[in-house]
């Protein structure tokens, strides 16, 4: 059994990615960025869904994003709402740099275990236009590491495994449906109220919404 470090974010997106690559034989270790996010309320649906994989270690790393800003989702901005979802165009929701940062520490935690696969549930059909969601990214980042590791000179290499990348929201659902995930667990809302109930109104609400309708199956959390 290979060993594969995994983005965890509490998301349904991350949860569905990190099930697929335990499906296909690897065992995880996860990692969940608390990068000083205004809706930490994601922060305990990664432990539910850290628990409900079988992780062999979660591990929850500071790394505060929120002393540079440039995002609404690590300042005070007003999250979007109620907008036409354009890709075309890069939301304040977007966190400068964020999937190179965290990918960078998913690197070097998996260089210490000997690991050379990364999992990340990123997805480039049903996003909010973010360019760090993009194949030619990871690419870009798999040449990197490459490069920059003792691995990489030794004639390792980096895997990053995307098995979203492709994928609509419905049919990332469909196959968690499949793998049996329980999407109760997960949390997507970029804005939620101080109870943790979604906004049902920003982006990642608007195409979780989508995704659920299109895939013919009930929201969990809608059904709370």
């Amino acid at each position: 059994m290979s060993d594969a470090v995994v983005l965890l974010s509490g998301g349904l997106d991350s949860y569905t990615a990190a099930a697929i690559a335990r499906a296909e034989g690897f065992r995880l270790f996860a990692l969940t960025i608390r990068y000083g996010q205004r809706h930490a309320r994601e922060l305990e649906s990664a432990r539910a869904v850290a628990a409900a994989l079988g992780v062999a270690r979660h591990i929850e790393l500071d790394v505060d994003l929120s002393g540079f800003g440039g995002s609404s989702l690590t300042t005070d901005a007003p999250v979007p709402k109620d907008r036409p979802i354009d890709t075309a165009e890069i939301p304040s929701t977007y966190v400068p740099a964020r999937n190179t940062v965290f990918l960078a520490l998913a690197l070097g935690w998996a260089e210490t275990l000997g690991a050379e696969d990364l999992v990340i549930g990123v997805n480039a059909v049903d996003y909010s236009g973010y360019p760090d969601c993009r194949p030619e990214f990871l690419s870009a980042f798999e040449r990197l590491a490459s490069l920059a590791t003792a691995k990489g000179v030794q004639g390792g290499r980096c895997r990053i495994h995307a098995p979203l990348i492709s994928l609509t929201k419905a049919a990332i659902i469909q196959q968690g449906m499949a793998l049996g995930l329980d999407y109760g667990l997960t949390h997507s809302c970029y804005d939620p109220a101080p109870d943790g109930r979604p906004c049902g109104r920003c982006d990642s609400c608007v195409l979780r919404a989508a995704g659920f309708a299109s895939a013919g199956v009930p929201d969990p959390l809608v059904q709370r």
